[in-house]
């Protein structure tokens, strides 16, 4: 029997910590799960493997373990033939397992693991927790929204084996939010099914840009308007709204409307606000009766 490098096998250093090595495990069971991988016998032995690293890393004990004996542990299996216990006294101590591949396959660890934590390790034998129970794998995906879709809240179907899930956010989903489905990833024990995890994405808006609640615009308006005040008809993601300009209004100020932003997401009758950027718009082009009329103006204002 060869020793294997748990650590090697789901991709982490030595001193990974248990959230690193659950996100690994993660990664690398979804990738080489058998509903993905039908009849491939190399990625079956591959996924067991992963979950045998995972079921000695995830738990402190057998990890601790693991990591003393390392490369050496033929040395003490040779000191455990002649005292009767390859690891010595366990001080009464139990094993937790996660993510048997027996579970899976109906077959057993390999000779490599039974050898190292004994034959009742992970099967819920003596002294073990027993797997009956054990938590199906979690699953993860991505469900991309744009930020109309955001602000309204939206539904999308996906594909999941054999199933098709129904998967709805609320108004003011927002980019990396993590909705779970309960019971919606792998089989487990006893109708006990891991969870699927759907990661909002919500790309970049033409014309909005989003902070936290309150959104961000641009908007042009007149010199008219901006010299002698008026209305003007501005944009928002429920519609379009008009909003008063004030006299002598610069361009570049920037006017809040409070409320216009979008929905906190759990408070559907709270909002955040929206923030225009005002533009003047000069005109280009100007008749020769609007020429002199703008000379008049600017000699008026210089006094000449």
């Amino acid at each position: 029997m060869d020793y294997k490098d748990y650590y090697k096998i789901l991709e982490v250093s030595k001193d990974a910590s248990q959230e690193e090595i659950k996100k690994s495990f993660r990664k690398l069971a979804i990738k080489y799960h058998p509903d993905k991988n039908p009849n491939n016998k190399e990625a079956e032995e591959k996924f067991k493997l992963i979950n045998e690293a995972n079921e000695v890393l995830s738990d402190p004990v057998k990890r601790k373990k693991y990591n003393e004996l390392g490369v050496n542990w033929r040395n003490f299996e040779q000191q455990g033939k002649q005292s009767g216990n390859p690891f010595g006294k366990q001080n009464g101590g139990q094993y937790y397992d996660e993510g048997d591949a027996g579970d899976f396959f109906g077959g057993s660890h390999s000779d490599f693991f039974e050898q190292f934590f004994g034959k009742g390790a992970g099967r819920g034998g003596r002294g073990f927790k027993s797997t009956a129970n054990q938590k199906g794998q979690d699953f993860e995906t991505q469900l991309e929204l744009s930020l109309e879709e955001a602000f309204q809240g939206a539904s999308r179907i996906i594909q999941l084996e054999n199933e098709q899930i129904r998967v709805t956010s609320k108004p003011g989903a927002y980019n990396g939010q993590v909705l779970r489905i309960k019971g919606k990833g792998g089989k487990g024990g006893a109708g006990n099914h891991g969870d699927l995890f759907v990661k909002v994405s919500v790309p970049p808006h033409p014309l909005f840009n989003r902070k936290g609640d309150d959104l961000y615009t641009s908007h042009a308006i007149d010199l008219y308007t901006a010299i002698l005040g008026g209305e003007t008809i501005v944009n928002t993601l429920a519609g379009q709204m008009k909003v008063k300009i004030t006299a002598g209004t610069q361009s570049e100020k920037t006017i809040r409307i409070k409320g216009k932003g979008m929905p906190i997401n759990g408070k559907p009758e709270s909002f955040g606000d929206l923030y225009i950027q005002l533009k003047v718009h000069l005109p280009e082009k100007l008749d020769a009766g609007q020429k002199e009329l703008f000379e008049k103006l600017r000699s008026l204002q210089s006094g000449v």
